[in-house]
């Protein structure tokens, strides 16, 4: 054997090369013909001997050489004579198999034939096939059981949505995934169907949208989310783009349903009261582990929110509120509340709120500084127990009192000592008393019914009111008008409360106080409780409380808008028109998603302040 000759074979594989060139190309058809028909018989449960199957594919297989370089093979004659008459075999006997079997049966059963199929079709390939085929005989396979059904089996799909069939949805994605673009109709109908369930669960608890507790409303809402992202687990194993359809699903039902007419916030709104619910003292005694699920659960829906800063404006001023009134059901839920929105929003986001904390913080400091520096007075024995917040005007969301207001001698006298100890530690600074958000605690020290005297939970105008009757045991309207120097709306508020406890009663009777009116104290007042609660929110006060919440919400998007406007004209200089309208909302879409009506219009304002300038052709310019 001469080595340096590439064409120079040894007696095995010259043996080859002649049985190629003499008896090969004369039987070949016949072997394979033989091979189809056993194959044939295995597909229809019929037991073969496979190893006959393999030596003939193992034999095809070495007849692989190149004739230019005897120390090459390829699988050229193992392709041409044994693949191509394989797979052209099998995808005509499983067209024909699977066109009569969905004729007879239903398109469930015949998915679960095509799976089995395809299972023993890869159970071939390891038995007796060659592995060069293993992915044009998948391909195949796949064309002849899956593609050419795929209509038959994307039309079913909605069937199985609607009876919650999970596991048949399963095998139906999987079967569909082996083909191109098999996926894309069923997550087209997949995301219709969870939109079209959440409107649906809404519309079940949206009968009288005014009342709607949103404790409801959110559960709601999570229902839906919580069964189509188990499914999407469980069916879909999470792919990517199923989840990208049932979060856009959840996005519209969450924003656009029969609660949230167009236009409308109220789902920021009632997701933000039930988060408050959650973070209020309450004597459910929900654990701590319980309540931080739940918050999570929250922010499953805080991420669908589009308008995230309405969300932010009701969730700051109740937190507000718990704050001032000591009613957190513990500063852990809040910080860990406060946490995730930082986590999903950014730090702007909740800066506010931590600086909130800070300033409670400051508070509980300065009230035991003032009550070691008191220690040295003569105090009176009824001085007050006090306790002061300080609130900084910047970061808590609070007004100024509505109306004008003097307090009574009984407090006073510590306001006074109080408002000069802290102007000696900071000079130059101002308190505004907040007196809507003021409280206290009186006893009832005459009520015939109960040995022990009640001890009424009021705010500081019902407590101004309730004072002026230690002096006489009735008061006329305009006598307690002008002591407290309530306005009458505020007075009329307070007294209705007390008046519905039966603290007082009212001369002559009539629907509210009014002129002319006189109150009188019920020495027969009763209560299951010995704490009696007085000071609670009217329905007006808390509906004007939402009015003037969504008012600052359009003042504050005003500025916002302003504001980017003007901080892309600054970067780009000049812009068109349109186009930086569609930068605005692609800037802003973070925290709302701004109307191009409320664009253009702030644009006019800015042009009309002279921050920008018109330029031809549509464009406009930034002015230093």
């Amino acid at each position: 054997m001469d080595e340096g000759k590439k064409t120079t074979y040894d007696v095995y594989t010259l043996h080859l090369c002649q049985w190629r060139t003499e008896f090969f190309t004369l039987v070949h058809e016949k072997v394979m013909s033989a091979v189809l028909k056993l194959v044939e018989k295995q597909r229809n449960g019929e037991t073969i001997e496979h190893n006959q199957i393999k030596q003939v594919v193992d034999s095809f297989v070495s007849l692989g050489l190149d004739e230019h370089d005897a120390s090459k093979s390829t699988l050229d004659i193992y392709r041409s004579h044994f693949e191509k008459p394989f797979l052209a075999a099998t995808k005509a006997f499983y067209q024909a198999e699977s066109k009569q079997f969905v004729s007879e049966n239903s398109v469930v059963e015949y998915m679960k034939k095509a799976e089995t199929r395809l299972d023993e079709e890869e159970e071939r390939v390891r038995m007796y096939l060659h592995n060069d085929i293993a992915s044009t005989l998948r391909k195949t396979c796949n064309e002849a059981l899956i593609a050419d059904h795929s209509a038959l089996l994307r039309d079913e799909f909605q069937v199985l949505l609607d009876n919650d069939r999970e596991e048949d949805m399963a095998r139906m994605y999987k079967l569909l995934s082996r083909i191109p673009e098999g996926l894309d109709p069923l997550r087209q109908k997949f995301e219709a169907h969870v939109r079209n369930a959440g409107l649906a669960a809404v519309a079940k608890v949206a009968s009288d949208a005014e009342k709607l507790e949103p404790k409801v409303y959110v559960e709601a809402l999570l229902e839906t989310h919580t069964q189509y992202q188990t499914l999407v687990k469980r069916a879909f194993t999470d792919e990517p783009e199923f989840t990208r359809s049932l979060d856009n699903a959840c996005r519209e039902f969450v924003n656009r349903n029969d609660i949230c007419k167009a236009g409308s916030s109220r789902s920021p709104e009632l997701l933000a009261k039930y988060t408050d619910v959650l973070l209020r003292k309450s004597g459910t005694g929900v654990e701590e582990a319980e309540l931080d699920t739940t918050l999570t659960q929250i922010m499953t829906v805080f991420k669908y929110i589009e308008d995230k800063d309405v969300f932010q404006k009701f969730y700051s001023r109740m937190l507000a509120r718990r704050l001032v009134h000591s009613n957190s059901s513990s500063d852990d839920a809040e910080t860990s509340m406060i946490s995730k929105l930082k986590e999903a929003c950014g730090f702007e986001y909740t800066n506010k709120l931590q600086r909130m904390f800070q300033d409670m913080q400051i508070s509980k400091d300065l009230n035991t500084g003032f009550r070691e520096h008191i220690k040295g007075f003569q105090l009176d024995k009824h001085a007050l127990d006090s306790t002061y917040s300080i609130l900084g005007t910047s970061f808590w969301p609070l007004t100024a009192p509505h109306t004008t207001f003097n307090p009574p001698a009984e407090i006073q006298i510590d306001l006074d000592r109080f408002s000069l100890y802290y102007k000696n530690k900071h000079e130059g600074r101002k308190l505004t008393w907040l007196w809507q958000l003021c409280k206290g605690e009186v006893k009832t020290g005459y009520c015939k019914s109960s040995k022990t005297p009640y001890t009424l939970q009021v705010s500081v105008y019902q407590m101004a009111i309730l004072l002026l009757f230690n002096d006489k045991d009735a008061q006329t309207y305009e006598d307690i008008l002008s002591a407290t120097q309530l306005t009458p709306e505020v007075h009329d508020s307070a007294m209705g409360i007390l008046l519905k406890a039966k603290v007082l009663h009212m001369k002559p009777d009539g629907d509210k106080p009014g002129p002319g009116k006189s109150f009188h104290l019920n020495y027969d007042f009763k209560s299951k409780k010995i704490r009696v609660n007085l000071n609670i929110s009217t329905k007006t006060e808390s509906k004007q409380e939402e009015v003037d919440t969504n008012k600052t919400i359009e003042e504050d998007r005003q500025l916002v808008l302003q504001s980017a406007i003007v901080r892309i004209m600054k970067a780009r200089k000049k812009m068109k028109h349109s186009v930086l309208v569609s930068e605005c909302i692609s800037q802003i879409r973070s925290r709302f998603v701004p109307r191009i009506g409320d664009i253009k219009k702030n644009i006019e304002i800015l042009l009309d302040k002279e921050y920008l300038e018109r330029l031809d052709d549509d464009e406009l310019g930034y002015l230093a």
